[in-house]
């Protein structure tokens, strides 16, 4: 671990070249969870041979472990610091990827292995947990405070470009070796990423005191409220549009994956300033609407490419969700709790994702599965009503980064 250091923030011009490494670093560590992303639904439905509410399960089983352990990550970063933050997440994750192994010693017990599995899936929750929660305080400690819907927005990039390429290379690495090769490349990848944290510049954490998880938590409910809401048609696609895919009988579901992360990248490259700029509430309401459009686009699907254009829609919309909420939540809070805030706020997303998982795959299991997207799409849209009770009652923390 390198020294801690001490700097100025980087402004606009600068922002860039100081949150490249970072960004790396998440991309690196997020790479595997995207190869897992098309095919975990595949080896839980065809190689172990259990329902769409299982598979739900055990996809949602990560985003339920990051809800709990977000607190203790938030805590960590702001107490221990960032860079700590980053290390322990990388060696939790690689120790996930030991669990995936491990499952296949129990093949022919199903149950056994899908118990093992889920465990695997919640520790690489906690580790998705520390990683992007540090990473985000990281960057927003190294960055300008008029800089922060940009921080949140491009490093969450870094981690939807590893999806981008992860469900591909991961599609083809199932189609080539099976599971067992992801959960190699699980175990291995974020080991590979350990080097480069060593390298970067660590930031002092703040002296000052720190606000409870309890205050904080009241602080942010409402955006995070908003951003839980426009992660649902994310959980979505994730789950359940490569059964969808083979449902229909429609060929290379996971470019599904990779629409929608093209669009949210391109939307985050393009647009990442508006939240600062505009307003982060204004910015929700709209593409939270164009999300809600592309979720009721895969529902009405009957051709491959219109479920496609949906997918990007979703990703377009849902890319600049997170970040605007963001804004209006790290706001509210004092620039010594921004780890706690980071934490506090996307646990409203991993609450989302760990029950509308399961909820989802249970609608699929009781109707078509296409049907589970207008519903995906229904309340996607509420998060644009929570957008707009923000715009009409807006509140600044005093002391609070601006």
């Amino acid at each position: 671990m390198s020294v801690t250091t001490m700097q100025e923030p980087a402004s606009a011009p600068g922002l860039t070249a100081t949150l490249l490494p970072t960004m790396g670093v998440v991309f690196v560590a997020f790479l595997v969870i995207g190869a897992a992303m098309p095919v975990l639904p595949l080896h839980v439905h065809n190689g172990l041979g259990f329902g769409t509410f299982v598979v739900g399960l055990v996809a949602g089983s990560q985003f339920a472990a990051s809800l709990i352990s977000r607190p203790w990550a938030g805590h960590f970063s702001d107490a221990r610091g960032a860079k700590r933050g980053v290390v322990a997440g990388l060696l939790a994750a690689a120790a996930a990827g030991l669990l995936y192994l491990l499952s296949f010693g129990f093949s022919n017990s199903p149950l056994i292995s899908v118990a093992v599995l889920l465990s695997g899936r919640a520790l690489l929750g906690g580790a998705e947990s520390f990683i992007i929660t540090a990473a985000v305080s990281w960057g927003l400690a190294l960055a300008h405070s008029s800089n922060t819907g940009k921080v949140i927005a491009w490093v969450g990039s870094a981690m939807f470009a590893a999806f981008a390429i992860g469900a591909p290379t991961g599609s083809a690495l199932y189609a080539a070796h099976g599971f067992a090769a992801i959960s190699m490349a699980t175990t291995l990848a974020p080991l590979v990423a350990l080097p480069l944290v060593a390298l970067l510049p660590a930031v002092a954490p703040a002296k000052h005191a720190r606000a409870s998880f309890v205050e904080v938590i009241g602080a942010v409910w409402v955006p995070g409220l908003g951003s839980a809401l426009g992660s649902v048609g994310f959980g979505a696609v994730t789950t359940f549009v490569t059964l969808l895919f083979a449902a229909r009988g429609w060929a290379n579901g996971w470019s599904v994956y990779t629409a929608y992360a093209v669009a949210f990248i391109l939307a985050r490259l393009f647009f990442s300033h508006l939240a600062d700029r505009i307003d982060g509430a204004k910015v929700a309401l709209v593409c939270a609407a164009i999300e809600a459009v592309g979720q009721a686009l895969i529902w009405l699907a009957v051709r491959p490419e219109m479920a496609l254009a949906g997918a990007a829609l979703t990703g377009f919309g849902f890319s600049l969700v997170y970040p605007g909420f963001g804004v209006e939540a790290v706001r509210r809070v004092p620039a010594q709790s921004r780890g706690l805030a980071m934490g506090a706020y996307t646990a409203f997303l991993d609450l989302a994702q760990g029950l509308a998982s399961p909820a989802l795959g249970l609608i699929a299991a009781g109707s078509r599965l296409n049907v589970l997207f207008l519903v995906s799409s229904a309340t996607v849209l509420c998060a644009s009503l929570v957008a707009w009770w923000l715009i009409a009652n807006p509140s600044t923390l005093e002391g609070s980064p601006q």
